[in-house]
């Protein structure tokens, strides 16, 4: 009687790890069948990741140094370059991928955790929980996120909270609603509301019987969201509201360097100058784009004719 639960226990085990290795093999054949399209968005990211990580040793000086001379040319030391005041360009690209990328990070995921959280609990309890919501949305979404987003940065202030805060919110709105609509197709299934019947509280509903169903589109909606954001602080950051400085921000440093355009037909290193943080901003978006595209191809079924 005795050895009856370790047999079972060691079978239980050998099966999880059977099925995990089962998992990562299935894993590595539809990496092998991606197209190339979706490697190079990865390979993409995968760079950006690591430069995001490892800034400081990669970057040959520090962020905010600007000990040297004012628009110095390629070369000499300097990648790309220094800026207005004496920075180093090629640095401040390289801190740029953190602070921009990590900023846009926890911003859209502070966004699902709002959105998908009030979408799931409009989905589940409907009522005048839903319409309340639902009605709240409606009026953050007919002001133009942008102008809004300005309007409460000159409010609140520019500080780095307050713009992952104001952002998350305002973004927060199409997570909710694509959420919702999701949700809305699972909590009507028999499985839901065997578990409600069973006494099971609103968050176990949530967490086991709904959220792994409407994972799918969920984090295709999460490589969009995080390009949106992405061009949003981008953009805000260029508007001088954002990122501020001496936070190196490739938003900024495209309003920082924007004169340089002019000089191009004297110096065209000089006028590329400005292209720099642009080119890193629409590569990045790019390669998510390409990214998403594959996942959601593998998981809503469709296949490549090609």
């Amino acid at each position: 009687m005795s050895d009856a639960p370790e047999t079972y226990s060691a079978k239980d085990e050998v099966g999880q790890i059977r099925a995990r290795r089962t998992r990562w093999q299935r894993a590595k054949i539809e990496l092998k069948k991606a197209p190339m399209t979706a490697w190079f968005g990865m390979i993409v990211i995968a760079l950006y990741v690591f430069v995001a990580l490892f800034a400081p040793w990669l970057a040959p000086y520090a962020e905010a140094d600007s000990s040297f001379g004012a628009y110095l040319p390629w070369g000499d030391g300097h990648v790309f370059g220094t800026d207005q005041i004496g920075r180093d360009i090629f640095s401040r690209l390289i801190y740029g991928a953190r602070n921009t990328m990590g900023i846009a990070f926890v911003t859209t995921i502070l966004a699902f955790v709002i959105g998908g959280g009030l979408g799931l609990v409009a989905a589940i309890s409907r009522g005048w929980a839903d319409q309340i919501i639902s009605r709240a949305v409606d009026v953050l979404m007919a002001i133009p996120s942008l102008i809004f987003a300005l309007m409460l940065l000159s409010i609140f202030g520019s500080s780095i909270p307050s713009l992952i805060f104001i952002i998350a919110v305002l973004d927060s709105t199409r997570v909710f609603r694509l959420t919702r609509a999701v949700a809305m197709n699972v909590v009507v299934m028999e499985y839901v509301e065997a578990a409600r019947l069973r006494g099971e509280g609103l968050a176990w509903v949530m967490r086991r019987e709904i959220l792994p169903n409407i994972m799918p589109p969920l984090v295709a909606e999460f490589g969009l969201r995080f390009c949106f954001v992405f061009l949003t602080i981008a953009a805000l950051s260029f508007l001088g509201v954002g990122i501020q400085p001496p936070t190196a921000d490739w938003g900024s440093m495209v309003r920082d360097n924007a004169s340089l355009i002019q000089f191009a037909q004297y110096d065209l290193k000089a006028g590329i100058t400005p292209l720099l943080p642009a080119g890193a901003i629409a590569l990045l978006t790019v390669a998510v784009n390409f990214v998403v595209d594959w996942f959601l191809m593998k998981t809503s079924g469709l296949r490549d004719e090609q």
